[in-house]
């Protein structure tokens, strides 16, 4: 039995598996198939990932996205290196110092109030270069969307792409709901990435629609020239890859990617502007995928999260998280604002 507690808003994690994922490991789960990514399954998918982005591309699969962000970094990074990100993002705040323990690199965070950097707020890093004194800036990273739901349009991942270029720099993105964006933005995911001179990508696919498991996609191939050595070596290199590798399959046949982010970020905007009818509601961020920001008065906080579980996201200032999923629905969106109407005429 689902406990009501977990039905909600907050992640789009706790989501279900789409059907046809499931019937895609269902297809993958007959007979024996060669080991270690030697299958049909994962050339396939492999191939299907090249199709979309470029096809000089190098595509890896492991289990997680801290994985792919740490490991994809690590391939491009020594420990005398430095990683440029905002200050809110997934490696500098929720990956538990796994990127600073297996890259040995130095994070430097970028002040930001929307979750975004600019070619401006790194330039305060882009020093030292050559002097053994400090470490040396080596890799940009951002994410898309952000932690904050906000987008790079393809004209601000370029200008940060040349800027890493220029200074002999690669530029990665975390993507672990780069569906979402490249959904919201009606583009492709190469126009988002490859296209845009971004180096390293994390391809997420966990928060739409799958089981488990992310892609680090190389569109410098001698980035991934020993990288099957770093896989092994951190711990993600699947003996069962199929099982990876069939829910790419299904996620990349007819762009399932895209059709579950789109409905996601759908949801999202109608949960938005019912909100935006409730004055004690205010919206901190602009949304533009499937995750909103809010400022809610702090005693609604914990009776709403007993109905509907979500995340508080500051604490100093009542803000909270609500995110939409591919399987959200517009029914369970109109009891969730009942409910704050609910409280809120109760306080």
């Amino acid at each position: 039995m689902t406990h009501p507690h977990f039905k909600g808003f907050a992640s789009d994690n706790n989501a279900a598996v789409h059907p046809a994922v499931l019937e895609a490991l269902a297809t993958a789960n007959q007979g024996h198939a060669i080991a270690y990514g030697d299958d049909p399954y994962t050339l396939h998918a492999q191939a299907l990932i090249r199709a979309e982005f470029t096809p000089e591309a190098e595509v890896f699969f492991v289990f997680l996205g801290t994985a792919a962000n740490t490991l994809g970094l690590q391939a491009a990074t020594q420990s005398y290196h430095a990683i440029i990100c905002a200050e809110t993002a997934h490696i500098q705040v929720d990956e538990c110092g796994a990127p600073e323990r297996f890259t040995q690199c130095k994070l430097l965070p970028v002040a930001t109030n929307n979750g975004k950097i600019t070619p401006e707020g790194v330039q305060q890093y882009l020093h030292g270069f050559g002097f053994e004194h400090h470490s040396q800036p080596r890799v940009i990273s951002i994410t898309q969307t952000t932690e904050l739901g906000t987008l790079y349009t393809p004209a601000e991942i370029r200008a940060l792409a040349d800027l890493a270029h220029a200074h002999g720099m690669y530029l990665h993105i975390d993507g672990a709901r780069i569906a979402n964006a490249a959904a919201a933005l009606g583009c492709s995911l190469r126009e988002i990435s490859s296209d845009c001179g971004a180096d390293i990508l994390s391809l997420g696919g966990t928060k739409n629609g799958m089981m488990y498991g992310e892609a680090i996609v190389f569109f410098r191939p001698e980035l991934a020239q020993n990288f099957k050595y770093i896989r092994k070596q951190g711990m993600q290199l699947a003996s069962k890859m199929r099982y990876i590798s069939a829910q790419f399959q299904a996620m990349f046949t007819h762009e399932l990617w895209r059709t579950n982010a789109q409905h996601a970020n759908a949801m999202a905007r109608e949960l938005a502007l019912q909100l935006q009818q409730i004055p004690e509601i205010q919206l901190s961020q602009t949304v533009q995928a499937n995750g909103i920001f809010a400022i809610v008065p702090p005693e609604i906080i914990e009776p709403l999260r007993q109905k509907f579980f979500f995340y508080t996201w500051n604490e100093t200032r009542n803000e909270v998280r609500w995110m939409t999923s591919w399987d959200t629905t517009t029914t369970e969106i109109d009891q969730f604002v009942a409910e704050i109407k609910k409280l809120l005429h109760q306080a």
